[in-house]
C-alpha cells in the first residue's frame, strides 16, 4: 500500500509542477481573488478530466497519442506566452491576453493538461483506486496553482508595467524547458 501511495504522490506532484510554473506566469500579471478560485478550479478540472480521458482511451491509443500529447501541450504553452507578449505590446498592459478567464483560461488549462492525457493511459495500473488517484491529482493541482499565483503576484508587483511581457516570456520558457526535459527523458 505504501508503494502505491508513493506512486500516486509522484504522479500528482509531477503533474502539479507544470501547473505551478504556468501559475507563476499567470500570477505575474496580477489576479483578483475571484480569478484565483476560477483558475484553481479550472486547472484542477483540466488535469483530472484529461486523466479520465486518457484512462478511457486505453493503451492502444496511448501508444499512438501519449508521447505526442505532451509536446502539443508544450507548443500550446509557448504559443500562449508568445500571444501574451504580442498583446501586451500591441494593446497596453491592461488589455492584454487574460489567462484568468474566458478563452485565455481555457487555453492555459488545456496547455497544462495535455500531458495528463498521456499519464491517464496508464493511471489505472498504479494499484490505487482511480478516485483516490484523481483526488490526489486535483489536490496537488490546486496547491500548485495557489502557490504559483502567489509567487507570480510578488514578482509582478516588483516588475510593474512590463508584467505582461515577462509573463509571456516565462510561459514560453516553461514550454521550451518542459519539451527539452521530456525529449531528454528527464522526467
Amino acid at each position: 500500500m505504501l508503494v502505491a501511495a508513493l506512486r500516486v504522490a509522484l504522479v500528482a506532484v509531477s503533474l502539479a509542477l507544470d501547473v505551478f510554473a504556468v501559475s507563476i506566469g499567470v500570477g505575474i500579471r496580477g489576479v483578483t481573488r475571484g480569478a484565483i478560485l476560477r483558475i484553481g478550479a479550472s486547472f484542477a478540472a483540466a488535469e483530472v478530466s484529461m486523466n479520465l480521458v486518457g484512462a478511457g482511451l486505453g493503451l492502444v491509443a496511448g501508444r499512438a497519442i501519449g508521447g505526442v500529447a505532451a509536446y502539443i501541450g508544450f507548443v500550446a504553452l509557448f504559443g500562449v506566452g508568445a500571444y501574451m507578449i504580442v498583446e501586451s505590446i500591441r494593446e497596453g498592459e491592461n488589455e492584454g491576453f487574460d489567462l484568468s478567464q474566458g478563452w485565455g483560461l481555457l487555453a492555459a488549462s488545456l496547455s497544462i493538461s495535455l500531458d495528463s492525457l498521456g499519464i491517464g493511459f496508464s493511471i489505472v495500473y498504479i494499484g490505487v483506486p482511480l478516485g483516490v488517484t484523481l483526488a490526489a491529482i486535483a489536490t496537488a493541482s490546486i496547491v500548485a496553482t495557489l502557490s504559483g499565483l502567489a509567487f507570480g503576484r510578488r514578482i509582478g508587483a516588483r516588475i510593474g508595467e512590463r508584467a505582461g511581457i515577462v509573463a509571456g516570456v516565462v510561459l514560453m520558457l516553461t514550454g521550451i524547458a518542459f519539451a527539452l526535459l521530456k525529449y531528454f527523458k528527464v522526467e
